[in-house]
């Protein structure tokens, strides 16, 4: 397949590699210091014993890069705005467009179910319509994307999880299609799992049960997962928030069990000393992921009427400690 991947960072990056290493012809949005090691030296990805390296195109720009058969977006979801004013030169008339991020994801109220419940107002998931207005419905496939990595250095990224990575993928309408078979074959040929899914938000909740509690709790005190499951007032803490957001989930019609698990099974990659990506954000000084990993999820919770006091009492404290920071603009309309 001809694949481009919108921001080859440390997941990005990871896809990339293992799909050109598998003979696809793949090409890279980058920035950076890491843009120029992959232009001269392709992606390098550290798999376990195993060294990875992908041959890329690779740009700053998507201009020149010319249509694809698929797009994979790996930007963060408060990113992807960028993706939307560069997204035209890589669609051609049958050109699908994955979009693998954490939290709910904007896309969510398109294919979906009459018999489910309405999702509340997800605008701020994309400001001014942007990506509307630049990619038709028709074209996504939703994604939910299970791998741990990091950038140890441009154009080299290590992975922490070998044998347990999973991109999930699936019809906004959860129909069968032969392109996301295609798409499953061309991933699993490249040894990234893709199992079936019959319900893409059925992954997308699964994986917002566990990062809610985490993102949430490690952001307030700075502290590894491992460290807060290791304290009996936190670990129970995080019982009583994904709970929560289980009794969410089930509000909006999503069931809580049976959803794929990666392989070796569950869902969490078992990194008990890794800092979620809202913490490593934080302490970076990047533009977090609050809105799409915390606000969306409390509003899908309100939409339904349900009680979340352990939600409602600490989101609120993590959206304002990211502000104070000046990394998220609080919307005060919440």
């Amino acid at each position: 397949m001809r694949i481009c991947v919108f921001g080859a960072g440390a997941v990005g990056g990871h896809i990339a590699a293992k799909l050109a290493a598998s003979g696809n012809e793949v090409s890279v949005v980058a920035r950076g210091p890491h843009l120029q090691a992959v232009q001269r030296n392709g992606l390098k990805l550290l798999h376990g014993e195993e060294t990875i390296l992908g041959r890329v195109r690779a740009s700053e720009s998507a201009a020149g890069l010319g249509p694809q058969d698929c797009v994979i977006v790996a930007l963060k979801a408060n990113m992807l705005g960028a993706f939307a004013e560069q997204a035209a030169p890589l669609l051609g008339r049958e050109t699908s467009v994955v979009f693998a991020q954490n939290g709910v994801p904007w896309w969510y109220a398109f294919g979906l179910k009459a018999d489910r419940p309405k999702p509340p107002d997800l605008s701020a998931l994309d400001p001014g319509g942007q990506l509307q207005a630049a990619v038709a419905p028709e074209r996504i496939i939703g994604a939910v994307v299970y791998s741990a990595n990091e950038v140890i250095e441009p154009g080299v990224i290590r992975n922490f999880v070998p044998g347990r990575n999973m991109l999930v993928v699936g019809e906004t309408d959860d129909s069968f299609s032969r392109r996301v078979e295609q798409l499953r074959n061309t991933l699993e040929s490249s040894g990234m799992s893709s199992p079936p899914a019959a319900d893409i938000r059925q992954s997308v909740w699964s994986k917002l049960t566990q990062n809610l509690g985490n993102s949430t709790l490690c952001l307030l005190t700075e502290a590894t997962v491992g460290a807060v499951r290791a304290d009996p007032a936190l670990s129970k803490l995080l019982g009583r928030m994904g709970d929560e957001a289980r009794v969410i989930m089930r509000a909006h019609g999503i069931p809580t069990e049976g959803a794929v698990e990666r392989p070796g099974g569950g869902q969490s990659p078992g990194l008990i000393g890794h800092k979620p990506s809202m913490l490593q954000d934080y302490e970076r000084g990047r533009p977090m992921e609050i809105e799409a990993q915390l606000m969306a999820p409390l509003a899908f919770g309100r939409a339904a009427g349900v009680a979340t006091p352990t939600l409602d009492a600490l989101i609120p404290l993590a959206t304002f400690k990211a502000a104070a920071k000046g990394l998220y603009a609080m919307n005060f309309l919440h």
